[in-house]
């Protein structure tokens, strides 16, 4: 299991790669990265703090529930930080399984958590100003699924 919060850009497919290297043992790989979107073409940066120790420890803590919950071989979450730009990648999350239902599933619920428990906060920075951004009722009905 890998749990990595950064500030570094990441390369999708060498972390795919890296991940299933040598992976004989899984029938399932299944891969997320989220980029930051700019809907209406306001968004200058999108800021995300976040609280060293603590996020990594929440991260690990939801990978291994992911983990046992549905038998994963493993699992991989990456979570950036500071300024990021849109289309800029903001997070990638990988499992491997067994099965393909059991790999889709945990991605799945490791991306609901990320949307709305992981401890970041998010600042929108646009050409009208800046605003945190709160939890989303869809996000939030999302994690009931779970």
């Amino acid at each position: 299991m890998i749990v990595r919060v950064q500030a570094e850009d990441f390369d999708t497919g060498a972390e795919l790669a890296d991940f299933a290297a040598d992976r004989q043992d899984v029938g399932a790989v299944v891969s997320f990265t989220g980029v930051v979107r700019d809907s209406d073409a306001m968004l200058d940066r999108m800021e995300i703090e976040h609280y060293p120790g603590m996020t990594e420890r929440a991260l690990t803590d939801i990978a291994a529930t992911a983990m046992s919950r549905w038998e994963l071989a493993d699992a991989l979450v990456i979570h950036r930080h500071g300024a990021l730009r849109p289309g800029e990648r903001i997070m990638m999350v990988a499992t491997a399984a067994a099965h393909r239902r059991a790999a889709f599933e945990a991605a799945d619920f490791l991306m609901d958590y990320l949307k709305s428990r992981a401890p970041f906060w998010k600042k929108e920075v646009t050409r009208a100003g800046e605003n945190w951004v709160a939890a989303k009722d869809d996000d939030e009905a999302a994690l009931g699924r779970w």
